[in-house]
């Protein structure tokens, strides 16, 4: 639905019912997808630099096993999906848990039936639909992490995350699918692509997995604990029995051992985004606890806030950003408004330029429009 209340101003500090870092990391978050990454690899062409080259690496996915900057986006986006439960719920909370959930119902059934429109489910194609999907997953996800904060202590939060990890290492480690063997984390081999190739409805993604879907059945279960890490972090912010800069402290920290225990356990459960296995939970989860802890920091402990206004500006209207594109070509928009600028850049600047200045005027557009609804006050909220 459209929502046309106000988010923080970036001038006085935020209300105590919204942190205005979580917004902007949401921007940034954000911009990586719908551009920043462009941008990056553009550049890196252009410049043919070994520096440019080594930082473009890191904004593509690894092609199983590992773990690079661009693998952290999406589930920094569901971390920060649960960084806003404690908030959000306890507000919502004094309706009674009747409305709470639902209100959490709606927001799922909506995500889930954006994330198939997205996937062209009014084409009535249904050979060819992919019923998963990036907002297909984070409405599954939201919607169990949110029923559990809900009705559970943060112990026993804390509890069912560790059972969700080491479940799901048990799983895969020592349950063999139909013809192969426990323990194989290999594309072809692994159970999780087992169960999606005979049991996920649709059509499965085949550019980047092939033997099972990104975003497929058992993969999901590890991804509810992605939230819950963002919502423990959440709890934390909104706590008052801790200063500021010890909640900066406490997120870094937190960052820095998920970060180690994650990479130690990748020896014997690989970190592999597409299996969403135990250990990338932990490796992206510390990432994204080490950005919280900055963005924090410099936003809402030491209230430089200016910069963070071109990233709010994405955060406050995430999904609109993510879905837009789907329907109006930004490429075409900014050639038609800045196609005189950019062809004049590419002529001034040595070098095939034309694709790092067409980078550059698609990001400037779709900012403006974002721009646009703020100021006019309307976000799109599910």
């Amino acid at each position: 639905m459209l929502d046309t209340q106000a988010p923080p101003a970036t001038a006085p500090p935020p209300r105590s019912d919204r942190l205005l870092s979580i917004d902007a990391l949401r921007g940034f978050d954000m911009l990586c997808i719908v551009g920043g990454d462009r941008l990056v690899l553009a550049w890196a062409a252009w410049s043919g630099s070994a520096t440019a080259s080594t930082l473009a690496r890191q904004f593509e996915h690894v092609d199983w096993e590992g773990f690079r900057f661009y693998d952290l986006i999406f589930p920094l986006f569901l971390f920060l999906v649960g960084a806003v439960l404690p908030f959000s719920l306890s507000k919502a909370a004094e309706q009674g848990k009747g409305a709470v959930s639902r209100r959490i119902g709606r927001r799922v059934i909506l995500l889930f039936a954006l994330g198939l429109l997205c996937n062209g489910v009014l084409q009535f194609d249904w050979d060819n639909l992919r019923i998963t999907g990036v907002l297909q997953r984070i409405a599954l996800c939201y919607g169990i992490a949110a029923l559990i904060v809900m009705s559970t202590s943060i112990r026993t939060q804390i509890l069912i995350c560790a059972a969700i990890l080491l479940g799901y290492w048990a799983l895969l480690a020592g349950v063999a699918p139909p013809g192969g063997m426990a323990g194989d984390f290999t594309k072809e081999g692994n159970l999780a692509g087992w169960v999606d190739r005979h049991y996920l409805p649709g059509k499965i993604l085949e550019p980047y997995y092939g033997f099972g879907d990104n975003e497929g059945l058992l993969s999901t279960i590890p991804a509810v604990a992605t939230v819950l890490i963002g919502a423990f972090s959440g709890a934390w912010l909104r706590s008052r029995q801790h200063s500021p800069w010890q909640k900066a402290l406490g997120l870094l920290l937190a960052g820095i051992l998920s970060v180690i225990v994650g990479t130690l356990w990748g020896a014997w459960f690989p970190i592999i985004k597409n299996l969403w296995t135990s250990s990338f939970v932990l490796v992206a989860g510390g990432w994204s606890l080490i950005l919280l802890a900055a963005f924090y920091t410099l936003i809402d402990v030491l209230k430089w806030r200016r910069w963070s206004f071109v990233l709010v500006v994405v955060g406050v209207n995430a999904i609109t950003i993510y879905v837009v594109p789907r329907f109006l070509d930004f490429d075409q928009i900014a050639r038609f408004f800045l196609g005189g600028v950019i062809t004049l850049s590419d002529r001034l600047v040595p070098g095939n330029f034309f694709p790092v200045a067409t980078a550059i005027g698609t990001l400037l557009v779709q900012w403006l429009f974002l721009l646009y609804l703020y100021k006019r006050r309307l976000f799109l909220r599910v």
